[in-house]
């Protein structure tokens, strides 16, 4: 009998606590960073197609750049950035405003999926973890890295490690007192032993990155 993946509560204010405890409690090193730095923020999102082209912006570069240049679009484009906006204004259009080629067309696919209602964002938080990031990856332009950050911060699922992102590669490597920033496969075999908090210990490592490093996050992919 085929039983349906179950889908995890998301993390709130008081489940983020709790799961800090327990890391903490098994985990010297995080227990060191949450008495350094205090606990980490929620960092909620809210959901929808904005957050995610955010997100797009955010591949690769610096969160202040990307912010920077979210809120210049979103003065420039005629209705602000939304999906209906952004096929109308097409790829060209956005090269002109400042986005490179790859991520002009990752922004109009992603519109497109939106209007097409290929990609409808009120289902996700029904699906699984595995199946709300093969919806978002079936999106030109969003790879693991996207989907995950997306399933973290806006679904708030509680075991998500996002592959690739180089503020936790940072911190993780000071964390474990190493000069070398691990690979995102190493990074992703080390975070097996937070399971089932790996969206915690990610907020733990993203909390000690910014207070170490302000205004320096950045994203992966």
């Amino acid at each position: 009998m085929y039983t349906r993946p179950a889908v995890p509560d998301p993390l709130d204010a008081r489940s983020l606590a709790a799961a800090v405890r327990a890391l903490a409690a098994r985990d010297a090193r995080l227990a060191a960073v949450v008495e350094r730095h205090g606990p980490p923020p929620l960092w909620a999102r809210r959901g929808g197609f904005r957050t995610l082209a955010r997100m797009i912006l955010e591949q690769q570069v610096s969160l202040a750049s990307a912010a920077t240049l979210f809120r210049r679009l979103d003065r420039e484009l005629d209705g602000g950035i939304r999906a209906a906006t952004v096929v109308a204004e097409g790829e060209r259009g956005l090269r002109a405003r400042g986005l490179t080629r790859q991520k002009a067309a990752y922004f109009v696919a992603l519109a497109r999926a939106v209007e097409d209602r290929d990609l409808r964002f009120g289902e996700l938080h029904r699906l699984s973890d595995a199946a709300a990031r093969a919806a978002l990856e079936e999106v030109r332009g969003i790879g693991p890295w996207t989907s995950g950050i997306y399933l973290l911060m806006v679904l708030r699922r509680p075991d998500v490690w996002p592959p690739g992102d180089l503020a936790l590669h940072v911190a993780l490597s000071r964390l474990r007192g190493q000069n070398r920033v691990p690979s995102s496969a190493e990074a992703a075999r080390y975070a097996e032993r937070w399971r089932p908090w790996r969206s915690v210990a990610a907020r733990i490592l993203w909390h000690d990155y910014l207070s170490e490093r302000p205004a320096r996050g950045a994203g992966g992919e």
